[in-house]
């Protein structure tokens, strides 16, 4: 490819368990500079929307530009078993140097040959033909608020860069959790690596300017789904799912933009395919947000959530800029099932045993109760925590309707596959079976601490066979 190639390089970031606590997404205690500074640079999105609200099937779902739950890789830990095309391939084939380096887990394994390279790009030159380069900063992952904090996390920034950690008396914990000195120290935990996160960013925009890239390079910085806490990773709430979308383009978009048309994960692969001129698959459920092949903007975000790892569930999402629509589809299930992972967080211990104990207040006790509503329907503008469900209220009628058949519609569209078991599935060939290592962690809990059914199932067949009352 020669120098001459006009087409813009792309740089994909992506933060690991991270809500929209920035510096320029109005976080007081988040101290993001460099990311601020890419923000006043470039467009900052106030409506986009990751497709699930856990790791491998938003991930999944972005690199492929397909809704997980349309794939089939839409449980947690669950593994397709034959791999659909990554988007980067399109990005190899159109004459672009791939190179993602660090985290896959896409719920399948690429196809062999879909990138040129995995090293840390940051510490060498770089491509001499138009690039997609990729990194994802594992520092503020979900176990980073645990007590025993992981090896592999690593404890400050490689550049040496000295971070503060912020000031635990000014963090504001959601209102759904106990406040308390052990979720504070958890919410030290996360903004401290939050602000090594940015530190990290900041190296990757020098490391463009001192090989005079910034110009014509595309950087994109987004999260894969909402803060590691109880009722906000995994859950299909505006915590869980409305995620921070930096874009940079000094070539090609003019700096200090808001915008807030609605963007979905899914909106990715052919937005970045689209710019760099490479062909799009027709089979792609996304729209293009960017550039001169941008579509009309978006009416409706969706998301959903199914299984994860031993907890099974099964939720849809409508959002739009306004109204948050969620179907829950194991209404007899509830919100606080046992997963060994999110057990960990001190503050789940705390809350246990305050359910236990009957003192969880009438907005704490939100998450611990014994089932959920079918539907439920948040009014964004004046309830961004979604604690006051409107899908009884007689006034929001029409709003309910209209959201409820656009789902329909939805669903109907992509073929959800959430509507067959998993054992299903499993049987025909379209995913391994993964099961039995899940099945062996259920119920990690002493039965004071249980809430729900027992047993809780673990797929959709179960879940038919359920007697509630048992």
């Amino acid at each position: 490819m020669k120098n001459s190639d006009t087409r813009p390089n792309i740089l994909l970031l992506q933060g690991e368990d991270i809500g929209r606590h920035l510096g320029c997404y109005g976080d007081p205690v988040g101290r993001t500079p460099h990311l601020d500074r890419l923000a006043s640079e470039g467009v900052l999105f106030d409506n986009a929307f990751c497709n699930a609200p856990v790791c491998a099937p938003s991930r999944g779902g972005m690199a492929t530009g397909c809704y997980p739950y349309s794939l089939g890789n839409h449980h947690m830990r669950s593994t397709l078993v034959q791999s659909p095309r990554h988007f980067v391939q399109e990005l190899a084939d159109a004459g672009y140097f791939v190179n993602w380096h660090s985290k896959l887990d896409f719920n399948f394994e690429p196809q062999e040959g879909w990138r040129h390279a995995d090293h840390a790009w940051v510490e060498t030159a770089p491509p001499k033909q138009p690039f997609f380069l990729y990194e994802n900063f594992h520092v503020t992952h979900e176990s980073r608020m645990f007590d025993q904090v992981p090896d592999w996390h690593g404890s400050l920034p490689p550049e040496g860069v000295a971070i503060a950690e912020p000031d635990i008396s000014a963090i504001k914990p959601p209102p759904w959790l106990t406040d308390c000195v052990e979720l504070r120290r958890q919410l030290v935990r996360y903004y401290h690596a939050l602000s090594i996160l940015d530190a990290q960013v900041g190296r990757r925009l020098q490391w463009l300017e001192e090989h005079g890239l910034a110009e014509n390079t595309l950087v994109l910085f987004l999260s894969d789904h909402g803060r590691g806490l109880p009722r906000e990773k995994r859950w299909c709430y505006n915590a869980g799912i409305h995620m921070p979308l930096v874009v940079r383009w000094p070539r090609g978009l003019k700096g200090g933009a808001i915008c807030r048309d609605l963007v979905s994960w899914v909106d990715i692969a052919p937005t970045l395919l689209s710019l760099s001129g490479a062909s799009i698959p027709q089979h792609y459920q996304g729209k293009v947000f960017l550039g001169e092949g941008r579509t009309d903007p978006r009416t409706y975000c969706f998301a959903g959530r199914d299984r994860m790892d031993e907890v099974f569930d099964r939720v849809r999402v409508v959002r739009t800029e306004r109204w948050h629509y969620i179907r829950n589809f194991a209404p007899e299930l509830p919100w606080a099932q046992c997963q060994t992972y999110m057990e960990q967080q001190p503050i789940m211990k705390i809350m246990r045993e305050q359910w236990r104990q009957g003192t969880l207040t009438a907005t704490t006790s939100c998450f611990f109760q014994p089932c959920k509503p079918e539907e439920e329907l948040y009014d964004i503008s004046l309830d961004p925590d979604c604690l006051h469900n409107l899908a009884d209220s007689a006034g929001h009628a029409n709003v309910l309707h209209g959201l409820r058949e656009a789902l329909n519609s939805h669903l109907l569209q992509v073929s959800d596959w959430g509507l067959i078991s998993e054992e299903d599935l499993v049987r025909q060939g379209l995913v391994k079976d993964r099961l039995p290592e899940y099945r062996a962690r259920s119920w990690n809990l002493a039965p004071d601490y249980r809430i729900g059914p027992d047993p809780i199932p673990l797929t959709l067949r179960e879940l038919a066979t359920l007697n509630p009352s048992g």
